[in-house]
């Protein structure tokens, strides 16, 4: 589904992605895991082409997407959940989710207002609210529902549960998990493990750029050296 090929990536003269390959196949959920500063949020910038990799290649469902322009990116059914969350303050819950809406896409489920409220229903509650009367964790199952209405075949998630109240990032597992049950491709950032092990399939460990760690969350779990020496704060 999304292929990464050795890319280079910076932010002026710092170099910040080393070489990184990773790849994530159809269905499955992936952790991109690692402190603050690893690399994690540059890896999904790069992907969207937000930051311009300088080398290397990136692939999804086979099409070369390096220099594409973002809104070409998403029209190939590859939606997108910044760390900011980005919602429009000043628009409703319902208008929120309109601004994101695409058409269906074969093969996938079209994602409504309707089944959005099943998934989150808080947002029900909420449709008429304005985004900024909007608690935190409301707001990122906007932004995530927003991103639906792109039908999207795959979602890159960046730290879905930062910030959030334990009882949220439960709720927020489970909405992971009801994805992927309707063939939704996931790679999300996360610095939470727990929540990672609740929802992932795989996982890589980045640490200043690099991977230092690739394997199935099972492997990670019988390792708990490897999280103790790349993870621990």
């Amino acid at each position: 589904m999304l292929e990464l090929d050795t890319i280079n990536s910076f932010y002026g003269r710092a170099h910040i992605l080393h070489d990184l390959s990773l790849e994530i196949g159809e269905g499955q959920v992936v952790a991109l895991l690692g402190r603050n500063g690893a690399g994690k949020s540059t890896t999904m910038k790069s992907i969207m082409q937000l930051v311009r990799a300088v080398t290397g290649s990136i692939k999804f469902q086979g099409h070369e997407i390096n220099n594409m322009a973002v809104h070409q990116i998403c029209r190939l059914g590859l939606g997108y959940v910044p760390e900011e969350r980005r919602i429009f303050s000043d628009l409703t819950v319902l208008e929120n989710l309109e601004v994101g809406r695409q058409p269906s896409r074969f093969g996938m489920p079209e994602w409504t207002f309707e089944n959005l409220c099943e998934l989150f229903p808080n947002l029900y509650e909420r449709r008429n609210s304005l985004g900024k009367e909007t608690s935190g964790g409301e707001q990122q199952m906007l932004t995530i529902a927003r991103t639906l209405m792109g039908n999207p075949r795959m979602v890159l998630l960046d730290e879905p549960s930062e910030g959030l109240a334990p009882v949220v990032v439960e709720q927020m597992a489970r909405a992971i998990q009801s994805l992927t049950r309707h063939g939704l491709t996931i790679l999300l950032s996360e610095q939470n493990l727990h929540f990672s092990k609740l929802v992932c399939d795989r996982a890589y460990i980045l640490e200043k750029g690099e991977v230092r760690f690739e394997g199935t969350i099972r492997e990670l779990d019988q390792n708990p050296e490897i999280s103790d020496q790349y993870l621990s704060i």
